[in-house]
């Protein structure tokens, strides 16, 4: 990354014609990894130092008061195409991913991307791409950018899942569960990984670009040939130091306030250790990647006995409604969430079994 040699020649242009200027080669960096796992943090610094957001941009807000750099068009893109293959963004289904891939073999919705991305390098030769729901048209992407003569490189953050499911409820709401959005995590990880191995690609923990950005950006630079990061001036070096603030992760990285199954968390923990292997400067190896192969078959074996033991109530919530009209959950929403939420997870669950329990004897009778 450039001194200060090149700051007054800087000042003048904006991030995009910076990216312009850094080399003829286009580029297109995708950026993976978990909602709430700071890839808002690494996008933006991306960003900052030259890349391109295709415009407009998706509007700050209070759970992201910095910005998310994520283009609206592509949001909208991958919302309705999740919609129309029933696929959640944090679904814990390993099936989901061979569902929305034979879903993205439709021509049309290829069509529709490339003459979209066509049009955003006539607006910058260096794009960055980032939403959470990116990781399920990771090959839609490469496939699309490869069209164009483009080959993608792809930017995994990593951050401890306790904490991502931590931040994940508060910002987003508690409509689904712990237990769930942990699943949704190992499930996303473990197959993003899988789907990254293709084409050149590097993973950056959210801690380290919180306690030294320089170094964990100029690795990604090296690692990925990309020289708008390489040729960054000292103006752009400024305006991340402004806008990097660790002040803003608020979420533990601890297992202690969730009530996990044991054999999830024993998973999603050892996951989480091979996927923060790959980070380091080291290359990856052979055996790294095995054990994330293993770890992948574990967890859809999981999975799919956790379906086998529920299938009952399965079928049962596929034929009925869910009963959430009872008196217990119109009092329920008038308790503050803050005082909902200081009750022990399992005095809580069970206040909502012998609800619904109840519910059921009324509706009988």
């Amino acid at each position: 990354m450039a001194t200060s040699s090149t700051l007054q020649a800087d000042e003048a242009t904006g991030p995009a014609e910076a990216g312009n200027r850094a080399g003829s080669k286009r580029s297109l960096v995708l950026v993976a990894g978990s909602g709430r796992s700071g890839t808002s943090l690494f996008t933006g610094i991306l960003q900052r130092l030259g890349f391109y957001v295709p415009r407009p941009e998706v509007p700050a807000d209070e759970t992201n008061p910095r910005g998310f750099a994520e283009s609206q068009w592509v949001v909208d893109f991958h919302t309705r195409l999740l919609k129309q293959a029933a696929v959640q963004v944090s679904d814990a289904r390993p099936t989901a991913w061979s569902y929305m891939a034979e879903h993205t073999l439709d021509d049309r919705i290829g069509d529709d991307l490339r003459k979209w991305l066509e049009a955003q390098f006539k607006e910058a030769d260096h794009l960055i791409i980032k939403d959470p729901r990116l990781s399920w048209f990771l090959p839609l992407w490469r496939r699309c950018a490869e069209a164009l003569d483009v080959a993608p490189r792809t930017a995994t953050v990593l951050r401890h899942p306790a904490a991502v499911v931590d931040s994940k409820q508060r910002s987003y709401g508690r409509w689904q569960g712990d237990v769930s959005r942990t699943a949704g995590w190992l499930n996303q990880a473990l197959f993003t990984e899988r789907a990254t191995r293709e084409a050149p690609r590097v993973f950056v923990r959210y801690e380290d670009l919180l306690d030294d950005w320089t170094s964990s950006v100029a690795r990604l630079g090296d690692q990925l040939d990309l020289r708008v990061i390489q040729d960054a001036p000292a103006a752009a070096i400024v305006r991340v130091h402004d806008f990097v603030d660790r002040g803003l992760s608020r979420s533990r990285a601890t297992w202690e306030d969730f009530d996990i199954p044991e054999a999830l968390r024993e998973q999603v923990d050892n996951t989480w250790a091979l996927l923060t292997q790959l980070a380091e400067d080291t290359a990856e190896t052979k055996a790294v990647l095995e054990q994330l192969d293993s770890a992948r078959a574990a967890y859809i074996e999981l999975y799919e006995e956790a379906e086998a033991i529920a299938q009952s109530s399965i079928a049962t919530a596929s034929r009925t409604p869910v009963r959430r009209r009872g008196t217990f959950y119109r009092v329920a929403r008038k308790v503050p969430r803050g005082f909902r939420d200081r009750l022990p997870l399992r005095w809580r669950r069970a206040a909502y079994r012998a609800a619904g329990r109840s519910g059921g004897k009324k509706n009988r009778r």
